[in-house]
């Protein structure tokens, strides 16, 4: 079969999930891709599991970095080993819908002017489905104003325009809000992108991965938004940015209670 996604999945610590995110790809209706892990020098058994998989399957490309990078030099890594049309991603914890693959796939085919399409997600945890998640189907740099246009897990992308702009920033100021500048590049760039409305991924969503949204990463979002929104020509950036920094100072368990709300919360008509 012809390989036409290149499916980018940093890995790391994720020896309790692996195996189902990678089950999921291997259920997609659409089997036309090449699945490219990267270890971030994993101290668990993530290691050998994905070698597990390699060993199963003869489109997996496996490599491992050398010390700890994290995840935008460890995707950006990937990136090396993406010699097809479009590139997609997925995380080590989560679930891609079986049709997923298929529908994006069809849709960048019929809609040449754009080169970003993601979908909604439906949040889970240990004790089931918690949540579904909403977006603009058509987002532009204003879309910036209240955070990433596109859910980043769920996305495909043409594997020109994310060369073009050189993939992942990686630094410092970009941890935990890598899709973010991946976005801003992208727009900056000129490329478009649109949002289904059908959830197509899975996102582990419970008290493991809020802990991984630290004082530091949320002060990165601050950051992130006041810079972008500032180079896009948007006024008030101080302003959009606040809630990042406020976040910033907030118990885990408020905000977590604060996200299951927004989330699940029924527009009006």
């Amino acid at each position: 079969m012809i390989q036409r996604i290149s499916v980018l999945m940093a890995i790391y610590n994720c020896e309790d999930t692996l195996a189902e995110a990678i089950d999921s790809l291997y259920q997609q209706s659409c089997q036309a891709f090449k699945l490219i892990l990267c270890d971030d020098c994993s101290t668990d058994k993530t290691w050998e599991i994905a070698s597990r998989y390699a060993d199963r399957y003869d489109n997996i490309v496996l490599i491992r970095n050398e010390k700890n990078l994290k995840l935008a030099a460890s995707l950006n890594h990937c990136l090396q080993y993406a010699d097809t049309e479009f590139v997609a991603r997925m995380d080590g914890d989560d679930i891609s819908l079986p049709q997923r693959f298929e529908k994006q796939l069809g849709f960048l085919e019929a809609h040449p002017e754009y080169a970003i399409v993601s979908s909604p997600m439906i949040y889970f945890d240990e004790d089931g489905d918690w949540g579904r998640g909403k977006c603009i189907a058509e987002p532009d740099k204003y879309s910036f104003r209240f955070g990433v246009p596109h859910p980043h897990a769920p996305s495909m992308i043409r594997t020109e325009a994310l060369k073009k702009v050189n993939g992942y920033q990686d630094d410092e100021k970009s941890v935990r809000v890598e899709d973010y500048y991946l976005w801003y590049k992208l727009y900056k760039a000129g490329f478009k992108g649109y949002n289904l409305d059908e959830p197509l991924y899975k996102m582990r969503d419970n008290k493991v991965a809020m802990n991984r949204r630290n004082f530091k990463a949320r002060m990165n979002g601050f950051t992130a938004r006041r810079t972008v929104l500032k180079d896009f020509g948007i006024c008030c950036p101080l302003w959009y940015a606040m809630p990042n920094l406020i976040k910033a100072f907030v118990p885990d368990f408020i905000i977590m209670r604060c996200r299951r709300f927004f989330i699940n919360r029924v527009p009006e008509n």
